[in-house]
């Protein structure tokens, strides 16, 4: 097998514009539980995005396919095994190097933790918001530490963030409370809170958004491994993101699963979502 080094792609090195907005695709998925998949993600979620059947404007008024901030730059080549970690992490610190911001189309959950292990670094002091049906705050899934039921749980103990804040949980159980306590992590429980009440004091930049699709009800995105009845509509997720305070500093959108998304309709969402985050962290940017 070559070594992860000789994985990487020179266009994670190339020039990229001051306040530019990379869109990278992380399909890695062998961290799942259950069942594959979202591997092929990335790729479904820019065929969405560019479909005849729809354009590339935002709600804002701001078109993405007219804006040279926004570059696609495609999915790593990644090695097999548990150093694409590693190399996930190289990537994306590359493209932070150059002053531009990340937003990134997993994968699984697992790909967050590099990927929020090279934002750390640029960002001091970050702020995670995380939605999700779950709250992937386990210390272990099955013997593996690094499973996608995890990632929480390793950037609490690496330090990486200073506050983390959980949105649409709606699964936790006893071992998953203890840590959450563990590590002073916030949640806003579904079956308790709603956006008319408001997102947490204080709640501040950098901040970085990490979005399961599951968070979503299944009716609304059911391409996904692990459907949560009981979720947010799209309508209302739509409305969290833009209610989210500035510096939006990064992004990923995880979770899809091709294989469950027979009609293509969670790859829309996923390609919705990608535009308005996009917008968002444009509107953020300050250089």
């Amino acid at each position: 097998m070559l070594d992860a080094s000789s994985h990487e792609q020179d266009r994670f090195s190339m020039d990229l514009p001051a306040g530019s907005i990379a869109v990278v695709g992380v399909p890695w998925d062998e961290k799942s539980s259950y069942m594959r998949g979202p591997a092929g993600a990335p790729a479904h979620i820019r065929q969405a995005l560019y479909s005849s059947s729809t354009n590339t404007s935002t709600e804002c008024g701001r078109d993405l396919g007219e804006e040279p901030r926004i570059r696609m730059l495609g999915d790593l080549d990644l090695p097999v095994g548990e150093a694409a970690i590693a190399t996930i992490e190289r990537q994306i610190e590359k493209v932070l190097d150059q002053g531009a911001r990340v937003l990134a189309l997993g994968g699984d959950h697992c790909v967050t933790l590099p990927i929020v292990r090279a934002q750390s670094r640029h960002f001091p002091d970050l702020t995670v918001v995380h939605i999700d049906a779950h709250p992937d705050l386990y210390d272990e899934l099955e013997g593996d530490r690094l499973s996608h039921a995890c990632p929480f749980s390793r950037i609490m103990e690496e330090g990486l963030v200073s506050r983390l804040v959980q949105l649409g949980i709606r699964t936790l159980n006893a071992h998953q409370r203890e840590q959450a306590a563990r590590f002073g992590v916030e949640i806003l429980e579904m079956r308790s809170w709603r956006l008319a009440d408001g997102l947490p004091k204080g709640l501040g930049g950098p901040l970085y958004l990490s979005l399961d699709l599951d968070a979503l009800d299944p009716a609304f995105a059911p391409g996904v491994s692990h459907p949560e009845p009981g979720g947010l509509s799209t309508r209302e997720l739509l409305d969290i993101v833009e209610a989210l305070p500035s510096p939006l500093v990064g992004a990923d959108i995880v979770e899809l699963n091709p294989l469950r998304d027979a009609a293509g309709l969670t790859a829309r969402v996923a390609a919705k979502l990608l535009k308005e985050i996009a917008a968002r962290m444009l509107e953020d940017f300050t250089t």
